[in-house]
């Protein structure tokens, strides 16, 4: 009997050591700011929240455990306890990616929610843990995630300084012509909250108590971010603010949260989340690059406050600065390619005209100064009749005029799509009358009662002629995607190319791709391309979108221009210093969460030309402001065929930073360069070339 006993017992402490999870600390620092204790099969992670507080996340590797057994924060001696029994949840939605009919992985014009797709829950198996210390971080590694043809592991990230952590499915697959869509959040395996609470559109706070057997909701919300009430804290839940919007033409407000019991009927118990609506905005509906062997990031940020749901809130929107673009002393604030539609879909359909249009507050309260319109995109009269055209530019200019004030001027242009190939957008510097025909019997410029000067536009020759005669600039819109999948590159050899008239191209974070820590390397990529062929272009900014409503969510989809001017110009006395800031490189670019107010090399400006000096090295002076803890500072350089980089880890800086950099690094045989700076959540700020000899 008592052998019997003991081979049993033995049998049960066996099984016990083998469910055991060892916990991997070689690269944890020990005598860093974080801590981590071990017992049995769960293990804590404590670190400095900032406000003299520390937070802590206790794991449980327990096979049927839920992995987050308790998340605290508050002093060292009164910890106060904000949720228990949590466990991370992802769904995978796989599609197909046409990587035939336009420029590959650059597409846009994909329907990929038409195509037969799948969605997987992400299955955790704890089978490996492993903490290590980057710079001001603290990792967390988890083994193995899984979903279809997906496999990785799950990594949480927690940021010394700052209550926030980042919880991340990081999964690649060898399968060709992928895309992707997430939903992710926390289940509570524990009826531990009280109760919910996200920001209507209308920015009033909104509650519900946790009703643990209601069926999930999707919710429409501003700021992105859903939370949940503890026993004495609260926890908030949010997406990247730009990073998790794949673009799309159209920023509308897809209720981008959840909340509730059995999510899409696929994941068990009650959670908060975000989501994505499959369909999109129902036009060209790209979702995610996934391509072979990519590490993506299916990720969520998570803040925990041992106050209440308005303060937490409001600690989640200093991230975003509010959704606002901050003001810098020396700068104005710029953003480009709407096509709202006022004038023909209000002004001249016959609608009574409001006095203060929606569209122009949405952009007041985004913090930004000035906006250059793309309006007639397909609605209008661009070809004539002369009758037709000359009366919408007519009323274009008076309502642009109507709009502007001492703090806010509104720009007339448009995506004239004319002459030179795809598609590319047009700024003058004051009101100009042009029409996209010219018959032989009509002169290229006459006067016209009423309008005055009227260009009549027949050839690319004649559009370059306009575009110097009048200071305007085109540049390529959404340049190698969309209606612009060859452009510029075909056209590169032209003589409107060439000219200082042709800006070079814009930016927007298209495509999108979960494993890249940089937003919008198609055009980042074209610029140390054009810089290459030896071309001194800029490119601005886009955000090439239709609808501007507060409803929208402007905010995910949106960029600025920081453009290097002290005074708003007067819309009476047009804007020359805004449309030479742009075409000589006075400005750099931002998703608004990463800021440039210093950048000199040698002393000179973007868009000016340096001498290296006598060692090929150049002296960088940077200032950096951000919110997110910062990732890198990259330099990119070229000596006219090969592209360089340069990355100079930021992995030690705390959220809420700002900080000058000298840097010196050697430009012997370089043509050019140029500055990006990016976070942990993906937002960034670049800068225009400077030119090196």
């Amino acid at each position: 009997m008592k052998i019997k006993f003991l081979l049993i017992l033995l049998t049960v402490v066996a099984a016990s050591l083998q469910a055991q999870v060892k916990l991997d600390m070689k690269q944890f620092n020990n005598n860093g700011e974080a801590k981590v204790t071990r017992q049995n099969n769960t293990f804590e992670i404590t670190w400095p929240a900032g406000e003299n507080k520390l937070a802590k996340v206790q794991f449980d590797l327990s096979p049927t455990a839920a992995l987050i057994k308790r998340i605290s924060t508050g002093s060292a001696t009164d910890q106060k306890l904000v949720s228990e029994n949590l466990d991370p949840a992802f769904l995978l939605t796989v599609g197909k990616r046409d990587l035939l009919s336009q420029n590959r992985w650059n597409i846009f014009f994909d329907k990929v929610h038409q195509r037969p797709h799948k969605t997987f829950p992400v299955v955790l198996k704890k089978t490996s843990a492993a903490v290590k210390s980057v710079g001001s971080r603290t990792v967390v590694t988890i083994g193995t995630v899984s979903a279809d043809k997906f496999s990785g592991d799950l990594e949480i990230t927690f940021y010394n300084g700052s209550p926030l952590f980042n919880i991340a499915a990081v999964m690649s697959t060898q399968a060709d012509a992928t895309a992707i869509v997430y939903d992710a959040g926390l289940i509570s395996r524990s009826n531990s909250w009280k109760n919910i609470s996200w920001t209507k559109t209308d920015e009033q706070l909104d509650a519900a108590p946790v009703k643990y057997n209601d069926t999930a909701k999707h919710l429409a919300v501003k700021y992105r971010t859903i939370t949940a009430q503890g026993p004495a804290g609260t926890l908030a839940l949010f997406p990247a603010p730009h990073q998790y919007f794949y673009p799309l033409d159209e920023a509308f407000n897809l209720k981008f949260v959840w909340h509730g019991t059995k999510y899409r009927k696929l994941l068990d118990g009650y959670g908060i989340g975000i989501r994505q609506e499959l369909d999109g905005d129902r036009r060209f509906v790209p979702w995610f690059n996934a391509p072979p062997g990519t590490k993506q990031r299916l990720n969520f940020f998570c803040l925990v406050t041992d106050s209440d749901a308005a303060n937490t809130f409001a600690a989640v929107r200093k991230f975003t600065n509010n959704d606002k673009y901050p003001q810098l002393p020396g700068f104005k604030t710029m953003s480009s390619h709407f096509h709202n539609e006022f004038i023909m879909n209000v002004v001249l359909a016959g609608k009574p005209v409001p006095e203060k249009p929606e569209f122009v507050d949405v952009f007041k309260r985004l913090g930004v100064d000035m906006v250059h319109l793309g309006e007639f995109h397909y609605t209008a009269h661009p070809r004539g009749p002369d009758s037709l055209r000359l009366r919408e530019l007519k009323a274009l200019f008076e309502q642009c005029e109507r709009l502007s004030g001492d703090d806010f001027l509104l720009m007339p242009g448009e995506e004239p799509n004319e002459f030179f190939g795809g598609h590319w957008l047009q700024i003058f510097p004051k009101p100009v009358y042009w029409v996209m025909s010219r018959r032989k019997e009509v002169p290229f410029v006459e006067n016209k009662p009423g309008y005055g000067k009227v260009y009549h536009v027949g050839d690319k020759h004649e559009m370059l002629k306009l575009l110097e005669e009048e200071g305007g600039l085109a540049w390529t819109a959404h340049a190698r995607t969309k209606g612009s999948v060859n452009t510029p590159d075909i056209y590169n050899h032209e003589d409107f190319f060439k000219s200082d008239r042709f800006m070079g191209a814009a930016w927007k974070a298209m495509p999108a791709d979960l494993s890249e820590p940089r937003l919008g390397n198609r055009v980042l990529d074209l610029l140390d391309d054009m810089n290459n062929w030896g071309e001194k272009k800029t490119i601005i900014a886009e955000a090439d979108l239709f609808t501007v409503t507060h409803e929208n969510e402007m905010y995910a989809h949106m960029n600025v221009n920081y453009m290097m001017m002290d005074k708003l110009p007067a819309y009476k006395d047009g804007w020359t210093p805004v449309v030479d800031a742009m075409q000589k490189g006075k400005f750099f670019s931002s998703t608004g969460e990463v800021l440039m107010p210093v950048l000199t090399v040698n002393g000179k400006l973007s868009g000016e030309t340096v001498d290296r000096k006598a060692d090929g090295t150049v002296d960088v002076t940077l200032k950096l402001n951000w919110t997110f803890p910062m990732n890198f500072i990259e330099i990119i350089s070229g000596d006219g065929e090969k592209v360089y980089r340069e990355r100079i880890s930021l992995s030690e800086t705390k959220a809420f930073g700002e900080k000058m950099f000298e840097l010196h690094p050697k430009m012997t045989g370089r043509k050019w360069m140029r500055i990006e700076a990016w976070d942990c959540a993906v937002n960034g700020a670049f800068s225009q070339t400077f030119y090196l000899k």
